[in-house]
């Protein structure tokens, strides 16, 4: 374990707890750090990546930590509308990396996100009107992104189910997954805004987003550094 991944999964425990418990400020010490650790990680392995894909991760990652600055109080609108854009930013980095890596979506993964971003701007166009137009917009970023980490191809040799490659000992095989749970995250904040009242349940919802979110992100990075990696012999 490197100084950075002790790093990111302290300052994702921490966040998590900050949410969970109710302590605004352990979640502001503690969250810029999550994307920032990740960084790092690129960073320490651009001799081995294509500079390209390292300069799309670093961008998106800076774009993350921005977000995720302005999305510690998930329930202000002003804020929680400039975190997807800086959200946005950060998956047209992961798209535009993933393309560049031969990326295309498939039906199998298409269709599901399609129709659950349909569901969802869906929702919020009948309950939540003022944000409506900026999260459908963020919502379709990262269907996007969820629907080319999908794509077996990216990952060959990976047992395949219901289209997306399961994860094994080839982290390009755990981009599939960390665009799942990106999707269930951000949709389960749909969810939290539009259904869950009680005080215990919207922290308690919100540290399932944060974890998974910070998960979603790990396995993203790992994948996209073993695309862009160097000389790949198998």
């Amino acid at each position: 374990m490197r100084l950075e991944h002790a790093v990111f999964l302290g300052a994702t425990g921490a966040t998590v707890l900050g949410a969970v418990i109710g302590n605004e400020r352990l979640q502001q010490i503690a969250k810029p750090l999550i994307a920032p650790s990740l960084a790092v990680r690129v960073l320490r392995k651009r001799a081995e990546t294509d500079a390209a894909d390292t300069a799309l991760l670093v961008g998106g990652l800076a774009a993350a930590t921005v977000g995720d600055v302005f999305m510690i109080d998930p329930d202000n609108d002003a804020r929680l509308v400039r975190g997807a854009s800086s959200f946005a930013v950060m998956q047209a980095s992961y798209t535009t990396l993933l393309l560049r890596r031969g990326a295309r979506p498939t039906l199998p993964a298409l269709v599901p996100r399609k129709l659950g971003w349909l569901g969802a701007a869906g929702l919020l166009r009948a309950r939540a009107r003022t944000v409506s137009t900026p999260l459908t917009a963020y919502g379709a970023a990262l269907a996007t992104t969820s629907t080319l980490s999908a794509d077996p191809a990216l990952a060959p040799g990976a047992t395949t189910t219901a289209g997306m490659a399961l994860p094994n000992a080839d982290r390009r095989s755990w981009l599939g997954l960390g665009g799942l749970l990106f999707t269930g995250s951000d949709g389960l904040i749909v969810v939290r805004r539009l259904f869950v009242r009680s005080e215990s349940g919207r922290r308690a919802a919100e540290g399932v987003v944060l974890a998974s979110y910070a998960a979603a992100q790990f396995l993203l990075v790992e994948g996209m550094l073993a695309l862009g990696r160097k000389n790949r012999t198998s």
